[in-house]
């Protein structure tokens, strides 16, 4: 009689191609998991990283520094800028911040876990200049790169919803290149409610959407003044629109008649900022 056999490896004994155990690739996938685990930073730490977003950090008195990892070259570039850091660096190769952000964010040798801002409220805003409101914009590049062209315009501050809107820290924080440092962040639970606040201060609430009945750029605008822009592909929300003072659209020449949302926030920006009276 011929012997029995099974495709269910003996205990013990090597299975599949690696030559390991099921028990010693659980083993080693309990290891990887935990040391993951280990490298992520706890609560309500910020991660920044990359030259910029680390350097403003470190030169913005009202940011605590929680932990600051450099390789050699990113330390002797800061070094060369001038930059003491409170906290000395922890000397790292490029490796060991690679694997707390993973192999796709361009770190540039630097890493850092940091305290969030002081939460700012619409009380406490300046009552001149321009603020940027985002209805639901959910995509964190984007939402930086719009930090990046308010602080390059002197916008006084970005109003986000707590839902809806990434977080302040990681790819965002990458994408502002430093401006979280230098733009206020206000987060409100209901932004229907928050324009009625900013109107109620005196802003001029001017929403963004190619359904504008008006050019931006023919509107006649004053300060204070909030732009208020929608995510990409749905727009405003029609409450949004409706809480407005106006509703206005960017003229555009070409065949395309629509902007990546960041960038219709530095078009309305150099726009606005050319206008206000």
């Amino acid at each position: 009689m011929p012997e029995r056999t099974t495709d269910r490896p003996k205990s013990g004994r090597p299975s599949g191609r690696t030559g390991q155990t099921h028990e010693q690739r659980d083993r080693r996938e309990r290891f990887e998991q935990a040391r993951r685990d280990s490298l992520r930073p706890a609560g309500e730490t910020v991660i920044l990283y990359g030259l910029h977003a680390v350097k403003a950090a470190l030169g913005n008195p009202a940011r605590h520094i929680r932990r600051l990892l450099a390789t050699e070259n990113a330390a002797r570039r800061l070094a060369e800028g001038g930059v003491t850091p409170a906290m000395a660096p922890e000397i790292v190769r490029p490796s060991a911040i690679a694997e707390r952000l993973g192999p796709d964010a361009v770190h540039q040798g630097l890493y850092a876990e940091v305290d969030p801002l002081a939460a700012i409220e619409i009380e406490a805003l300046n009552s001149e200049g321009i603020v940027l409101v985002l209805d639901q914009i959910t995509d964190p590049h984007n939402v930086g790169a719009i930090f990046r062209s308010a602080a390059a315009f002197g916008a006084t501050a970005i109003i986000t919803t707590a839902r809806h809107s990434p977080e302040a820290t990681g790819a965002l924080a990458k994408a502002a290149s430093g401006a979280l440092e230098y733009v206020p962040l206000v987060t409100v639970q209901n932004l229907a409610r928050a324009l009625g606040a900013l109107k109620a201060r005196g802003f001029f609430v001017v929403g963004l959407d190619s359904t504008g009945d008006s050019d931006l750029a023919t509107l006649t605008l004053h300060q204070p003044l909030a732009l208020v822009l929608g995510a990409e592909g749905r727009g405003l929300r029609q409450l949004t629109k409706e809480t407005c003072d106006h509703v206005a659209r960017l003229e555009l020449p070409g065949a395309i008649k629509s902007l990546n949302v960041s960038n219709a926030a530095a078009l309305a920006l150099f726009i606005a900022t050319g206008k206000l009276v």
